[in-house]
């Protein structure tokens, strides 16, 4: 089952079926014990609720009072990326030493006003020269620290800004039109299987510049783990989205620049699709 954000309201689609949620704001949804089973509940009693698809104008981005938090190095082949962006500053032991560690790297990412939906610009910052989107799949995790489902993240990143310290990494990654969500979330009734592949495109004038795939069998925590650590001494009220991590970096020569179309595609949930842009 997915669950969209639309200007209609929240909308459970489910066997091709489309249902408006009247009743519930999509925060009340984010608190409920098992939003699959009361979401499909609804939609069977109340036919009546049923809808077309929304068109793609008018799905929101599937945040509203929610944080979004990011889970770092749990690929190692972003190990490796962090290691040798941030060696001329010393800091490429810290990336080593945190891909080994028991206590994951988390950080903070985004608040809802910062987080573009599906079809909406992503940004760069002006005072960077090197920045790339980071595809990953993310936690869709209720108040009680429960993983209900997932949903599609882009943790955009300024790579210069954090290499050249690692203590930079707040500025290389929290910034207007730093984050994409969407463009729904997968409430499934298993977890999603280890094989899962999570595919990047970067088109630049309608053509490819860089493709990647990566699988779910790359990530070296598991994901309860992580939530754990992100639940210590810390409360969501309005539940979290929590970044796992991202195992496609596209080469050092390459940065994206305004006007490139970023389409990150986990095919059990959909293709988040986002384009460039730099404020003047």
């Amino acid at each position: 089952m997915k669950l969209y954000r639309t200007t209609l309201g929240p909308m459970v689609e489910t066997n091709g079926s489309w249902f408006v949620v009247p009743d519930l704001s999509w925060d009340a949804i984010f608190k409920l014990p098992d939003p699959r089973k009361q979401l499909l509940e609804d939609a069977r009693r109340k036919e009546s609720n049923r809808r077309s698809a929304p068109a793609d104008a008018d799905v929101l981005a599937p945040i509203v009072s929610q944080e979004v938090w990011a889970a770092g190095v749990t690929y190692l082949r972003s190990r490796d990326a962090r290691k040798e962006e941030a060696k001329d500053a010393g800091g490429g032991d810290f990336y080593e030493r945190v891909y080994l560690a028991d206590r994951p790297e988390i950080f903070f990412k985004s608040t809802a006003h910062r987080t573009a939906g599906p079809g909406q610009p992503i940004r760069i910052r002006k005072d960077s020269k090197w920045n790339v989107p980071e595809p990953e799949l993310t936690l869709v995790v209720n108040p009680a620290g429960k993983i209900v489902g997932y949903t599609i993240g882009n943790d955009m990143s300024s790579r210069d800004i954090e290499g050249e310290n690692p203590l930079y990494l707040p500025q290389a990654k929290v910034y207007d039109g730093s984050c994409a969500l969407g463009p729904c979330l997968l409430l499934p009734e298993q977890p999603l299987p280890p094989e899962t592949q999570i595919k990047l495109t970067i088109l630049r004038g309608g053509t490819p510049a860089f493709t990647g795939t990566t699988a779910l069998t790359q990530i070296k925590r598991k994901f309860e783990e992580v939530v754990e650590y992100l639940f210590r001494d810390h409360s969501f009220p309005n539940g979290v989205f929590l970044m796992t991590g991202t195992g496609i970096v596209p080469p050092d020569s390459f940065t994206l620049t305004a006007g490139d179309e970023v389409r990150i595609e986990i095919t059990p949930i959909g293709v988040l699709r986002n384009v460039v842009e730099v404020r003047s």
